[in-house]
């Protein structure tokens, strides 16, 4: 018997690689003799870098740069894949752990994703892959732009770098040239569009620390500042779906540095060769901390399950909402949720090994046949 292993992350309790290490040891129990292939992967949130990385066997450069707020400083991390390919995520200087008990979404800022960029093509890369999940911002990239030379006037004429809070006071945007910057794709784990009731402020803003006040006013400058774009540089990323990923960083760097926008785990998969990997596969087991409405926008169970070519994808989810039966018409063949008796939150979070093991050991004992 063959069983693919590719678990997400299980956000604030194991890494891609140990959701997987869970997985792999429940099915050994109940089924000693499968040939278990395991796949670290990520969505392009928080351990896509490591995930590319672990592929490639490249190891990680740090760099010194902007931290999630203005005046901070940090050292994140970004790997060269090959001689000409690099990988960042936005997680790692601007993401929403780095923003814990301080979450002030108008504030936080993606200056320091440009940065990485830069010194992504400093160690020689043109090529560059950013993940753009996890963020604590909603500065439509603009930060990052300006990062990578993009000006921001106001309305006297006087260049700043905008935040959430100061996106409608771009009067004017002056681009750097795109010659100057490498070939950019972002990996975006949702389909959002930059503004509006499904735009990144309404949804995400309240998983960053916007009260529905602030997300109006947050939602309120994107819409401006996709306007001064479609404007000035000619570039309508308004309705562009994932353009809202990251806070508008998919967006922005959509507009300001001619980024293509791709779903995460397709990236990773491809790098994977999925799908010669999962040919000849009797199983595919995978997991996520939560299936819930955004389980179609480019989140791993999904992808996974869209390139397994009709062979059953079972999900071992921490949580499973209402409402997920569309997942059914994209491959996958069950749900299961991995938790055995109520728990609070931390101390779930802490079983969530033993319980994917378990999990992952019943699954097995009803499929498998020695």
């Amino acid at each position: 018997m063959k069983v693919i292993v590719v678990s997400d992350s299980f956000k604030g309790a194991l890494g891609s690689q140990a959701a997987n290490e869970a997985i792999a040891s429940g099915v050994r129990a109940a089924a000693p003799e499968a040939e278990i292939i395991q796949i670290p992967v990520a969505d392009g949130g928080e351990g896509t870098v490591a995930a590319l990385a672990s592929i490639s066997g490249s190891e990680l450069t740090q760099a010194k740069v902007c931290g999630v707020f203005p005046g901070e400083s940090i050292e994140a991390s970004f790997a060269l894949l090959n001689h000409d390919t690099a990988a960042i995520e936005t997680a790692s200087c601007a993401g929403l752990p780095l923003a814990a008990g301080r979450l002030r979404p108008g504030a936080a800022t993606t200056y320091g994703v440009g940065e990485l960029i830069r010194a992504a093509v400093k160690a020689g890369a043109k090529k560059v892959i950013v993940g753009a999940g996890g963020s604590a911002t909603t500065d439509a990239g603009c930060g990052a732009a300006a990062a990578l030379g993009t000006v921001f006037l106001n309305d006297r004429g006087e260049p700043f770098v905008p935040t959430g809070d100061s996106l409608r006071q771009v009067a004017a945007i002056e681009a750097s040239p795109v010659d100057d910057l490498p070939e950019i794709t972002v990996m975006c784990d949702i389909d959002n569009p930059l503004y509006g009731p499904q735009g990144a402020a309404h949804v995400f803003g309240p998983q960053k620390g916007a009260d529905p006040e602030m997300a109006e006013l947050l939602d309120a400058g994107l819409r401006h500042v996709a306007g001064i774009i479609e404007r000035d540089l000619g570039v309508d990323v308004a309705k562009v779906p994932g353009a809202g990923a990251a806070g508008g960083l998919a967006g922005g760097l959509m507009a300001f540095a001619g980024a293509t926008l791709t779903p995460g785990i397709d990236t990773v998969l491809e790098a994977n060769s999925f799908s010669q990997v999962v040919a000849g596969a009797d199983l595919v087991i995978t997991g996520e901390g939560r299936i819930d409405g955004q389980s179609l926008a480019g989140k791993v169970p999904v992808g996974v399950a869209r390139r397994a070519g009709g062979i059953p994808v079972v999900v071992l989810a921490g949580a499973v909402d209402e409402g997920i039966e569309a997942v059914y018409e994209e491959g996958i063949t069950a749900v299961f949720p991995i938790n055995r008796q109520p728990l609070q939150l931390e101390q779930a979070m802490a079983a969530t090994a033993k319980n994917l093991q378990a999990g992952a050991e019943n699954v097995l004992r009803l499929v498998y046949r020695a």
